[in-house]
């Protein structure tokens, strides 16, 4: 997985989706819903919020770093890199 924060971010969306109930946290807790997704998944405004959404849970955090094969702090640093150059949340 390339370590630039846009590709770091579309990939722990990915992880986020393939749990039903993660995914349902996810749009409960950013206010992201599918039809942001779809339209606007390449702002970066809206991969900082995925990338929000797995900082402020540990445990998610966690996983998704592991099966990104990434350290946690680097999905952090992605997500102050992708809010910094846009509008922080979605």
């Amino acid at each position: 997985m390339p370590g630039d924060p846009e590709s770091l971010a579309l990939g722990a969306l990915g992880w986020v989706l393939q749990d039903d109930d993660r995914a349902g946290r996810l749009l409960a807790l950013t206010g992201l819903t599918p039809e942001i997704l779809r339209d606007r998944l390449t702002e970066r405004s809206v991969m900082a919020a995925v990338l929000d959404f797995l900082a402020n849970h540990e445990p998610d955090l966690v996983l998704a770093a592991d099966a990104l094969n990434v350290a946690p702090e680097t999905l952090v640093a992605a997500r102050r890199a992708l809010a910094a150059g846009g509008e922080a949340g979605a």
